[in-house]
Parts: C-alpha cells; structure tokens; sequence
C-alpha cells in the first residue's frame, strides 16, 4: 500500500502567514472557534517557552475536490481562493495563535516587558484585553511605552515587528543617554528570551497525500478526533455525510432558520441525531452515542426534517401550555428527544386526535418531571418512554412514568436550585398557572422576563429569616416553596424586609384586589389573615406547599 501521509515540521511565523495570504484554510464542515481567551494565554506562553503544543493533521488541496474550504476565524476572506492545504487538526490552536499574532479577534495579547525585566514569572507577564479595553490602557505607542507592555499582534503581523516597535517607543520614554542604551539592551535580552522562541517556533506537521481516497480522509478525521475527544457526535457525522453528499451543518442552519424556537431554546442538534436514531431505528431502537455514530446516510434523509418540524412542535407546547418559556425552566433536555420521536411517528394523525395527543405528551411531561425519570439512564430512558408513547397515543396502556406516578409534596422542602429538574419544574408550573409580573401586572413572558430580569427570589428574604428565624435550615430558607419570579426592582426594594412590610407597600399602590390576583397567580396565600402576611414562616410553607400540590395534581391526573 503507498504511503498517504508524509511528517515534516512548520514555522508557526509561516503557518500564520500561510493563512492569512489565504493558502492555509478549514475544510467547511469544521466546528466553529470556541476556545475561551484565557486558553489561548496558556497556549502563547507554553509557545514562548518552547514547550510542545500538539501536532497539526493537514492535506493538501491541489485536486481541490475533497471539501469545501473555509477561512479561519478573523482571517481574510477565501473569496473563491483555492488554498494549498486545509487543517484536519490544529484549527482550535492555530485560529487563537492567528488571533493574538495578527491582532483579529475580540481581544488583544500583550506581554509586559517591565516585569520580565525585573525577573517576573512569564505567566504573570502575558495578558488579554477586550478590544475595547485594550485600545483604551495600550492603544497609543505613548501608553506602550510608559508601561513597556508589547502587543504581540506586532510580532508577526507587523513588518520589521518588535525591532519597529522598540524604535518608536524609545524615543518616547524619558530615558536619556546611557541609561536609554542600556534599556534598549535589556529589551532585546527579553525579546530573545520570550519572543523569539515564538518567532522561531516549529509545530509537528503531518500532511496526508492529496491521493487520499475523500472516505480515508473522513476515517482519519473522525479517528483523531474521536480518540482526542475534541468534536461533537455532530461534528463527526458532519464530517462522514460529507462524502455522501448531505451537509449536516447546512440542514442545521436551515432548521434554525426556519424554526426560530430551535435558537431561542439553545438546542444541541446532537439531541435531534438522537430522536432520529430511535425514530428511523428498523430493529430495537437505541440512542446511545455509539449507537448514533453508526447512523447512516438515509436515516438523515428519512428522518431529519420530521424530527426537526416535531421538535419545534414539542418546544412550542412546552412553552405554551407548560410554562417552559426560558431554556433555564427546561427541567430536562433529554426529555426531548422520545417526545420529538413520538410526535414525528405520529404525524399523520389530524382532527381532534391531535389535541388528544398533545394533552397526553402534557400528561407525559409533567409525570416524567416530577417522577424524576430523566435523573438516570436518560437514553434509556427515552428508548423505553418512545416505546411506550406510541402504544398510549393507538390506545393501549399508559406509559409506566404515567401510571406509576408519584411525588412525596413534602420534599419541595428540600428542594433548592441545587435539584435542578424539581425546582424548574415547579417555577414551570407556577408559570403555566399565570404568574403575574408584580412591578406592572400583566402575565410574565419570556421578552418581560429578559427586559425586566425576571428571576427567581426568595419570597421570605433570607435576611429578614436569619435575623427573625435563626433556628430554620439554609436548605428550608432557600427551598423553592420561598421561591418566585419576581421582577429586579421589587426584589430591591423588598431587600430584607418581612413579606407584611413590602407587601403592604404593594397594596397601596396597586390596590388590595390587584394584589390578591398577582399572589394567586404565583400559588401564593393571598388573604389578609395568611401566613405569609402574618410572616408566620413555617405556616406559609404548609399553605404554598397545598397550593402547589393541587396544581401538581391537575396537569399529572
């Protein structure tokens, strides 16, 4: 067999050249830039001490038949440029080095000389601005050189780079004579203890032959960077359906577009390969990772755009008619994916049958929340829930998350953020149940809840419980019988005063039946002879705790 690939070694000056003159690109289906600033602070300094930072996998593109190219991030656009070659590994490290030597991205390198004069650490020496930040503390030569911190987007993306640098700001230093000679010497010995070694630096470069077969090419990628665990499920489907002729990312952008609510509710596409893994499944149905790996080509053509349709039907439920109207009140994601199977499967059925069908998924939903199935094993979890909803949905039995329901009321007492799926649960039915916005009346909706920063608070300030309730558990202070959504500036003002204090204040602006209908609507005591106005604690969470129980029991029965 002939040899495919062929080691060497590059430049990271020419690698960074490379792509900025265009003839260094991305195949398209490559994940975005997601690396944080500070990862690639770390990887500049592992670069300026000369310590390895990995090896790099790229083809060449002569035949110009594999992929379809992309630029890096920040880097000038292809604009039907053919490049050279095209980085199978490597675009994380090479896109933030891009970033910080020719100054693209959203934040700016910069190495203070000063300290590494005075014998500072090099990890307290490198450093990141935000561009705006940057420009206003070293955006000037003068700034530079009062505190002698160096942009390393001069280094390579400058001609002549520090050499030019270190002529212009010494002239405005107040140094004079002798004393600016020797500082230009001490700033050279710097320069060539830090910064050449990123000038002189040579990645690892494996180059695979542009004979390589387009499905050895796939093989290799998918390999590298399932062993590496650098790419999603996605990301390496993307990159095998390629070849095939289906664009994963570009059916992607298409469901994002024509399903806004797929955007709004942030959704990893990864649990809609899920749902279609079980939904277009012809013998048991599985939705373990290996299990969507081994997906083929048709499954995406059979199922992608009626999971995608049934998803966003599902998601539109959830926010309707379950209160779900923030992806942060979604009390499982996974719970998706045997719901957008089941409703696909379903599809054809119209006339009042759907209504009953949606009533039945509602039914689903609030016992799997509650019932906490999606704790454990959610994938198997959703094979056996997609099982059993279809047999439901054509007449036969409940499914056993329905039928064997149960929740002890008593543990919304020990229920804090902490149990993420109860407690969103619960702020979901409060808001299924109308829950009024307290500054302004009117029910509370997504757009009121980002404008008005709308978020859970403590109905009993924990202040006003630890100063006049000393002896009650943090865990009962910030249980979710004490929680609601209340609006930024009621929370302000109530502070840490006793809920008959704030709540008096309330009624007098906005009137005594006013009131009473916003605490309704919240399932809270509204009387005048309630334990909440009479800040008696512990009879205040008896009381929420019967009203959120007899909505618990209407959307589960």
């Amino acid at each position: 067999m002939p040899k495919i690939f062929y080691p060497s070694s590059e430049k990271l000056k020419y690698l960074l050249e490379s792509i900025h003159q265009r003839e260094v690109a991305l195949p398209d289906f490559q994940r975005d830039f997601v690396w944080e600033p500070r990862s690639t602070e770390e990887l500049i300094e592992s670069i300026c001490q000369n310590y390895p930072a990995g090896s790099l996998l790229r083809i060449r593109n002569s035949k110009g038949f594999y992929f379809v190219p992309r630029e890096f991030a920040g880097a000038p656009e292809l604009k039907h440029h053919a490049p050279s070659y095209l980085i199978l590994d490597g675009q994380q490290r090479l896109t933030s080095l891009y970033h910080a030597f020719y100054g693209t991205g959203n934040h700016c390198y910069f190495i203070n000389l000063q300290k590494l004069i005075d014998d500072q650490d090099l990890e307290d020496c490198i450093f990141y601005l935000n561009n705006k930040e940057a420009d206003k503390k070293f955006g000037s030569l003068q700034q530079q050189a009062n505190a002698l911190v160096f942009p390393l987007k001069t280094l390579f993306g400058v001609k002549n780079g520090f050499e030019k640098w270190l002529d212009e700001i010494i002239d405005l230093r107040p140094e004079t004579g002798g004393d600016r000679v020797t500082l230009k010497a001490k700033l050279r010995e710097v320069k060539e203890s830090w910064l050449e070694p990123a000038e002189e630096y040579e990645f690892p470069v494996v180059t695979l032959d542009d004979n390589t077969s387009a499905a050895a090419v796939c093989t290799i990628f998918e390999t590298l960077n399932r062993t590496g665990v650098k790419l999603s499920v996605f990301d390496l489907l993307a990159a095998r359906f390629w070849t095939a002729d289906v664009r994963l990312r570009d059916l992607w952008d298409i469901a994002k577009t024509n399903y806004p609510i797929i955007v709004d509710f942030e959704i990893d596409p990864y649990y809609i390969l899920q749902a279609i893994t079980i939904y277009t499944a012809s013998t048991a149905p599985s939705c373990k990772r290996n299990d969507v790996l081994k997906m083929n080509v048709d499954q995406i053509k059979i199922g992608w755009n009626p999971i995608v349709k049934a998803l966003a039907e599902i998601l539109q439920m959830l926010r309707d008619d379950c209160g779900v109207i923030l992806p942060q009140w979604l009390p499982y994601y996974t719970i998706l994916i045997p719901a957008a199977a089941t409703l696909a499967a379903v599809s054809s059925v119209t006339g009042p049958s759907v209504g009953a069908i949606r009533n039945k998924l509602k039914r689903w939903f609030w016992c799997s929340v509650f019932g906490q199935t999606y704790e454990n094993s959610p994938n198997s979890q959703s094979v056996k829930d997609y099982s059993e909803l279809k047999q439901w949905i054509a007449g036969g039995a409940e499914p056993q998350t329905v039928s064997n329901f149960s929740f002890d009321i008593n543990l919304l007492r020990q229920t804090t953020p902490r149990q993420r799926a109860v407690y969103r649960g619960v702020i979901a039915l409060i808001l299924r149940h109308g829950a009024q916005d307290f500054h302004k009346g009117g029910r509370i909706t997504a757009s009121m809840m980002l404008d008005k920063k709308i978020d859970d608070h403590h109905i009993f300030p924990q202040a006003f419980l630890k100063d006049k309730f000393p002896s009650v558990s943090s865990t009962l202070r910030d249980c979710v019988l004490n929680r609601t959504l209340i609006d930024k500036d009621t929370n302000i003002r109530i502070s840490k005063r006793a809920p008959s204090n704030y709540l008096q204040e309330i009624e007098q602006t906005i009137g005594t039946a006013e009131l009473q209908t916003i605490l309704r609507s919240h399932m809270l005591p509204d009387t005048p002879t309630s334990a909440l106005c009479q800040d008696k604690f512990e009879d205040f969470l008896n009381e929420r705790q019967q009203l959120i129980a007899a909505e618990l029991e209407t959307v589960t029965q």
